[in-house]
């Protein structure tokens, strides 16, 4: 008796699933666009958060952190850490919240490698850093949102952080672009992270369309845009021969231009 009503729940089941799927399609062809959007734009920002790997590698082997600098880990934590925040806060950014919660971790460990192997002064500079931007400011956020305010105003409050802190890490594309012009070369400026950083941000547009959400709109607009002038800077400089640089110039080709890490999500 008890098989019998097993079987018959199963047809009834896959008929209720094929009736809601024939009566909403575009909910579902909605649904799947969505998802694969996140699951292309997830798996090109892992590429970006991964990259440093080498320098980090280079770091611990050499142990110090040499001409490198902090900032773009802890900038890129402060983000990523407020990302997850706005994930969880608004329903349906599911593949958004992990990809920050999996940046978030990386850029842990980066920052605490920093700090391991970084001269005692710039360990001092990069712990007030870490205190203010990755502690302090996280926390105020959290405070001031989470009990003062409510409803869809938390959303759309966290959203705009979100979204602000995002398009200020941009800058570091734009400081490359600015250098590949004057020196009239791609050398320092990798073709396959500039690629990365448009399909990624178009990506999450294409994602944020689907789910409505206009913070990761915004801030990734931006990046297609900054994606298309390191693009058309590439097919206009790639066959230029490195000039001389003068030596206010010469500092910055020890140092990556394009960060790594300056991925939005």
């Amino acid at each position: 008796m008890v098989g019998k009503i097993r079987s018959s729940k199963i047809p009834y089941l896959s008929l209720s699933l094929r009736s809601v799927f024939f009566a909403h399609p575009r909910f579902f062809i909605m649904e799947s666009l969505g998802f694969l959007a996140g699951v292309i734009g997830s798996t090109l920002t892992m590429f970006f958060y991964l990259s440093p790997i080498k320098t980090f590698a280079q770091i611990v082997k050499h142990r110090s952190t040499e001409e490198f600098e902090s900032l773009p880990y802890v900038s890129t934590l402060l983000t990523t850490s407020v990302g997850i925040y706005y994930g969880v806060t608004k329903p349906g950014l599911y593949l958004f919240t992990m990809i920050c919660a999996m940046g978030a971790l990386i850029q842990l460990v980066y920052v605490v490698l920093f700090l391991i192997y970084a001269p005692p002064k710039i360990r001092a500079e990069t712990a007030i850093l870490v205190g203010v931007l990755n502690v302090g400011f996280p926390a105020a956020v959290f405070i001031i949102a989470q009990y003062g305010m409510h409803g869809d105003l938390r959303i759309e409050v966290l959203g705009l952080i979100r979204a602000g802190l995002s398009t200020a890490m941009f800058a570091s594309p734009l400081v490359a672009i600015k250098r590949v012009v004057t020196a009239k070369s791609v050398e320092y400026m990798p073709f396959l992270l500039s690629f990365c950083l448009f399909t990624s941000s178009v990506a999450w547009v294409w994602y944020a369309i689907l789910v409505q959400d206009l913070s990761v709109a915004l801030s990734n607009g931006v990046g297609v845009v900054l994606g298309i002038l390191q693009l058309v800077l590439y097919a206009i400089y790639w066959r230029r021969e490195v000039l001389p640089s003068n030596e206010s110039d010469a500092g910055w080709q020890h140092k990556p231009l394009l960060n790594e890490d300056n991925q939005d999500v």
